[in-house]
């Protein structure tokens, strides 16, 4: 299983870059080529594919696009093709906050996303997901108070999300907060 090449950019097609690597080229199907200069040395995360009558690369920029991918393919009636073709037009941040905010008419809007894939999309991926901004959202003031103590988006979000917040005032949140940032 090949994780990640390392090489340069060879060729930008619509939906495809050739990585030279070690002379060597490799066709990956990317989501978004733009996201790959021709000519430049980039590190490119990798998912094999392998079919009955096919076997192809996928390339992403980033860990957060091969996971969007990852979390797409595992929906029920949604394929490699499919999900890369969804992930063209958007990007997996964007992605997340429409299925957190149960937005059909978003998804519905993705190549080869009907209505029925799209009720799939939030029922099988919202379970699992855990949004940031949502959450930064649902308790502004615990963030703004986090973040006047210094603190960073970074840390503030993992934070928020391992305290438990059912049934807690923002007082409460931001002393559990402190205290698991404390450690």
């Amino acid at each position: 299983m090949l994780y990640q090449l390392k090489g340069f950019v060879r060729d930008v097609q619509p939906n495809a870059i050739v990585l030279d690597v070690h002379d060597v080229g490799y066709l990956l199907y990317v989501a978004h080529p733009e996201d790959f200069p021709l000519g430049a040395l980039v590190d490119v995360l990798t998912q094999m594919v392998v079919r009955e009558d096919d076997i192809y690369l996928i390339g992403f920029s980033d860990a957060k696009e091969k996971q969007a991918f990852n979390d797409l393919i595992k929906v029920s009636g949604i394929g490699p093709k499919t999900a890369l073709n969804a992930l063209a037009f958007t990007r997996p941040d964007t992605l997340y906050q429409a299925i957190a905010l149960k937005d059909v008419r978003f998804l519905k809007k993705l190549p080869g996303i009907g209505p029925k894939a799209a009720n799939q999309i939030i029922l099988d991926i919202k379970g699992q997901l855990v949004n940031e901004t949502a959450l930064q959202e649902q308790r502004k003031e615990v963030v703004s108070a986090l973040k006047n103590l210094g603190f960073k988006n970074q840390e503030i979000s993992k934070v928020l999300t391992q305290v438990d917040q059912k049934n807690l005032t923002d007082e409460e949140v931001l002393k559990a907060a402190l205290k698991a940032l404390r450690k």
